[in-house]
């Protein structure tokens, strides 16, 4: 691996995102919580979730991972809110496939993954960055529609 490639990957974006993660408090009622580790590098993500007519309307999160871990649990969070899991899901194929078969930018609004971009040819760091969505996209699945978040 290059350095030029380590610094395109790290790029300042990316750490900005990774510095500044929004939604970090864990919720005191949730209606869900799942909690995801990366075997390869032992990334972690624990989300909880409140769903009310299947749109998640509380969330927060508890992120420890790597810098590109950290930057896509901070693109999510500031979008999660007020989607549904359909979405969450359908983000987290768009950004599986951007990452690994050159797919498309994630669609509208989470095309704040487009920052993500250098880390396709970094596969040991998909899982890392797909904690977050795949976290959620769990959590909002089997958030009980009876809301334990009121």
């Amino acid at each position: 691996m290059a350095d030029t490639d380590l610094i395109k990957l790290y790029s300042g974006k990316i750490l900005e995102l990774a510095a500044d993660i929004p939604l970090t408090e864990r919720l005191d009622r949730a209606d869900a919580t799942v909690k995801k580790r990366s075997p390869l590098c032992g990334s972690t993500v624990t989300v909880d979730v409140c769903v009310d007519d299947g749109v998640i309307t509380a969330f927060g999160q508890d992120v420890k991972a790597c810098a590109l871990g950290q930057a896509s649990a901070s693109i999510l969070a500031d979008v999660v809110i007020g989607r549904t899991g359909a979405e969450v899901e359908r983000a987290r194929d768009e950004l599986r496939a951007m990452l690994t078969v050159d797919g498309p930018v994630p669609a509208a609004p989470f095309e704040g993954y487009e920052v993500l971009i250098p880390a396709r040819e970094f596969r040991n760091r998909h899982a890392s960055i797909l904690l977050a969505l795949d976290a959620t996209a769990e959590a909002a699945a089997t958030a009980s529609e009876k809301s334990d978040c009121a």
